[in-house]
């Protein structure tokens, strides 16, 4: 019977000691922590007071979090907007849910294949990855191609695929499944898998974590994007929502394009809201994100720690 020889006591409070921290210095953290965090969530709080302010109140106190005047103004001038409101969230949504789906599935199979070191041409396709991460043609070459080649120009497909595959998260991706055991997949195989059946069956159930944060990662990047819709987006009716703010940002000619007539463009224009409606339209904008982060925290935090040292 094999016996092991137990450290004594000493040594081992010893190794605990090396790990605590005094209570200083935790008290030190504490407040850095408590600071960082104000930090992340005061401005946010300041957007949505403002929102919730009248603008006389603004004009005389300037952004404030105890506002002289409370006023709904600015939220009900956009709901007078009728239904470009609605349709540019529907119009966000789609193509949220539809390109980050797309851009899962390509990014996933290809970093998958990267993964693979039995794959004859691995180290061909990684370099090329590499490659459009250091150089590219350029917004004007960019253009050429996605509305002359391809004929995305003003449709909803030009704001799905050019963001649909990212060079970074390709990488990410391949790394976590470089940390799946080989073993698995031949043993896939030996069971009369194909690659197919292996990749949607078994690869994907263990790669939860990773997907989910590279979705989160791509659901933010298409739902704050508005610069797709500025280039190749002509009619203002399929504008998403980040290119509706862009737009009344810049000016009011678009309320005037969105009116039922001119009479009523004339009343919204005399009592359109400034500040207090541009920081009403990003509550609208960023309410719904957050409202979907909590649901992908516990993979989000799982995935960032995939490739960690592991002890």
């Amino acid at each position: 019977m094999l016996k092991f020889k137990r450290r004594p006591r000493e040594e081992e409070d010893g190794d605990l000691a090396i790990n605590r921290i005094s209570k200083t210095t935790d008290r030190v953290l504490n407040v850095i922590f408590l600071i960082w965090t104000l930090a992340c969530v005061l401005p946010l709080l300041l957007v949505v007071i403002v929102s919730f302010s009248s603008e006389q109140s603004i004009f005389q106190n300037g952004y404030s979090f105890f506002p002289s005047g409370w006023s709904l103004d600015a939220y009900r001038f956009f709901f007078r907007l009728g239904d470009q409101l609605v349709r540019s969230y529907g119009i966000t949504v789609f193509v949220t849910v539809a390109g980050t789906l797309f851009s899962l599935i390509i990014t996933a199979m290809f970093a998958y294949v990267l993964s693979r070191s039995d794959y004859a041409y691995n180290r061909l396709f990684t370099l090329l990855m590499l490659f459009t991460m250091l150089f590219n043609g350029g917004i004007v070459a960019t253009y050429m191609v996605n509305t002359q080649l391809l004929g995305l120009g003003d449709s909803l497909g030009a704001l799905i695929f050019p963001m649909s595959l990212n060079a970074f998260y390709v990488i990410v991706l391949r790394t976590f499944y470089k940390s799946i055991p080989m073993e698995i997949i031949e043993a896939a195989r030996i069971d009369g898998a194909g690659e197919f059946k292996t990749f949607f069956r078994i690869v994907t159930p263990l790669s939860k974590p990773g997907l989910a944060t590279i979705g989160m990662f791509t659901t933010i990047a298409y739902w704050n994007d508005w610069f797709l819709g500025m280039l190749y987006i002509i009619d203002q009716k399929k504008y998403p929502v980040q290119t509706l703010l862009w737009s009344m940002q810049n000016s009011l000619e678009f309320m005037k394009q969105s009116s039922a007539n001119a009479l009523e463009y004339a009343e919204m224009a005399a009592n359109a809201p400034t500040d207090s409606g541009r920081m009403a339209l990003t509550v609208l904008v960023v309410l719904p994100i957050l409202l979907a982060y909590p649901f992908f925290q516990k993979y989000f935090v799982k995935g960032l720690t995939v490739g960690g040292v592991k002890g």
